[in-house]
């Protein structure tokens, strides 16, 4: 249970709502209520689709391009180190999105499985975590949480997508800022305790 509750708190923390909602909030300024709603739907639906793939067949990638769980694990470690420290500034990590990619979603007829749902919010950050925590627990029941929690985790995003204009209406730019700097505090917390279990691992003269 308490490795469930670390890996929902890990989730929400990635997936970062409060950033997603903001950056929501922007690319679809100019698109009326209805397809706000609509885009929010699909984008939470596609997130759901996009970590529950990776849930049940991440391990076959690591097999492929033989990857270990430890190099993995310094990997992500890294990777979210890097996107908590750039909420820590108040900034969005340019490894889930960038003004480029910003600038075409405006232009985009559709933008609710690319760039929204990924790489915005499916990044490779959240991505890393599934797949080590599918590693960590391997066996079906394990699994079956697991996606429990990635569908929990995809029908907030949405939640927050959906009331995103309301939500950043009532927060101001400050609120979302402060709500940022927490989140990044854990993100890079959790990031440094991954970076320190796969180098034990890799290098256990460390231990």
């Amino acid at each position: 249970m308490n490795h469930l509750i670390a890996f929902t708190v890990t989730m929400l923390t990635i997936t970062n709502p409060f950033g997603a909602l903001a950056i929501f909030a922007g690319i679809t300024s100019d698109r009326s209520g209805a397809e706000k709603k609509s885009i929010a739907l699909k984008a939470g639906f596609s997130v759901a689709i996009i970590l529950l793939i990776v849930t049940w067949g991440g391990h076959l990638l690591l097999k492929i391009f033989g990857v270990t769980p430890p190099g993995l694990e310094v990997a992500g470690g890294v990777i979210i180190a890097l996107m908590g420290l750039s909420m820590l500034h108040s900034k969005t990590s340019e490894m889930s999105h960038n003004k480029a990619e910003s600038q075409e979603a405006k232009d985009k007829p559709s933008i609710a499985v690319v760039p929204i749902a990924m790489p915005i919010i499916a990044g490779p950050g959240a991505i890393t975590a599934v797949i080590l925590a599918t590693q960590k627990f391997p066996s079906f029941e394990d699994k079956l949480a697991i996606s429990f929690i990635c569908l929990s985790v995809s029908v907030v995003l949405w939640g927050c997508l959906y009331f995103a204009s309301p939500i950043s209406r009532r927060l101001g730019v400050s609120g979302m800022n402060v709500v940022s700097r927490i989140m990044g505090m854990i993100l890079t917390a959790i990031a440094f305790q991954m970076l320190t279990s796969g180098l034990k691992q890799l290098l256990p003269g460390l231990a």
